[in-house]
């Protein structure tokens, strides 16, 4: 338990010092939802155009997608700075230590997730100046989606960045994975009104859910496409196997 909890403290402490990597996070979300949701909300700003986001305008429709997108695109990075621990020979160190490995990355994966959670949370309260309509009751449960969200995507980029040595080339899988998974979600704009082929790919990308468990909570449930339960337990499940498969990664993992 105390690897778990040294490396959770970890990133956390590496977070607060990290002051230009705090200013970048908030700055893009909230380029955003300023220059994107404030812009496009006066186009859609008539009763046609809120009926198809579900009777509500569209800074609020879009203010979920927005956190959803901030705590995505964050956890998602955290592997960079596992390629960055191989480089200066921390993670080796790591790997030699008389501590239970897996203990030891969920702790990592756990710390990572608080980092974007703290990220999510600060863009979210930003998000309620801007967005008048949204649900003050819904901001802790959309913090829970989040971290559910933040869990499953840590998982994951550090599973990644356990099989590569670089870091451009860890950049570019995420370039080419983030955006396509960003639009597909129905954070910018509902999976209806997408041509069927993008419907599909949109039913089976992990983040559809969590900007839907997010909008539930924080707008109303019947602008939500899916039930609560599906988009926890979808949540659950990924966040589940993605945080198991780099238990198990890091197990194997060896650093010349």
């Amino acid at each position: 338990m105390k690897a778990l909890t040294t490396m959770a403290y970890r990133q956390l402490k590496r977070f607060t010092r990290a002051r230009s990597r705090v200013a970048g996070m908030i700055i893009n979300p909230l380029l955003w939802l300023i220059f994107f949701g404030m812009g496009w909300s006066k186009v859609f700003d008539n009763p046609m155009a809120r009926s198809i986001f579900g009777g509500v305008d569209y800074l609020t429709f879009l203010a979920p997608g927005i956190f959803a997108m901030t705590i995505f695109n964050q956890s998602f990075i955290a592997g960079v700075s596992v390629i960055w621990d191989k480089q200066f020979g921390f993670l080796k160190e790591v790997l030699v230590a008389p501590a239970s490995r897996k203990e030891s990355i969920l702790g990592r994966i756990i710390g990572d997730s608080l980092v974007t959670l703290i990220q999510g949370a600060i863009i979210l309260a930003l998000t309620f100046l801007l967005a008048k309509n949204l649900k003050l009751s819904g901001f802790l449960p959309a913090l829970g989606v989040g971290f559910l969200l933040a869990m499953a995507f840590s998982g994951f980029g550090i599973s990644l960045a356990l099989k590569m040595e670089s870091m451009e080339g860890f950049h570019t899988i995420t370039a080419v994975l983030m955006l396509p998974l960003t639009f597909l979600s129905g954070a910018i704009y509902p999976i209806d009104t997408m041509p069927g082929w993008m419907k599909a790919l949109a039913y089976v990308n992990p983040l559809t859910y969590a900007v839907d468990g997010a909008r539930y909570f924080l707008v109303e449930a019947n602008v939500a496409k899916f039930s609560l339960a599906v988009d926890i337990g979808v949540l659950t499940v990924l966040a589940a196997i993605l945080v198991g498969l780099a238990m198990v990664e890091f197990e194997r993992a060896t650093i010349g």
